[in-house]
């Protein structure tokens, strides 16, 4: 049990950061399908700009371990907005997602700190 915690943070925390990368990417390089998405939500022109640098900050923060829980946190945080946003405006059909995601992100969250403290 005591190296099951840190290598499933660590499987965990890449498959996440691996996620956020994507997302960062996606955002970076915005589809007109998406841009309508941010438009519809009330957010300016440029705020996916903001979305992809903290996804991708959150990505690489996932990579270490120590830096980890902070990747997690911030990864949280992100798609707690994106599901509260989602859900606000009624769009349902893109909240499951961000809701998935940002439930793995407490996961590893929890994962590495219960890490930490078996180190």
């Amino acid at each position: 049990m005591k190296r099951t915690i840190p290598i499933l943070s660590h499987l965990l925390g890449w498959l996440l950061a691996a996620f956020f990368l994507f997302g960062a990417w996606g955002n970076l390089f915005l589809s007109a399908e998406n841009a309508a998405a941010y438009a519809a939500w009330g957010y300016p022109a440029w705020f996916h700009y903001v979305t992809a640098l903290l996804e991708l900050t959150a990505a690489v923060l996932l990579i270490g371990a120590a830096s980890r829980p902070h990747g997690a946190a911030l990864g949280a945080l992100v798609m707690a907005a994106a599901t509260l946003t989602t859900v606000v405006h009624g769009d349902y059909g893109h909240s499951t997602a961000p809701a998935i995601v940002l439930a793995v992100s407490l996961g590893v969250l929890a994962l590495s700190l219960a890490a930490r403290r078996t180190a």
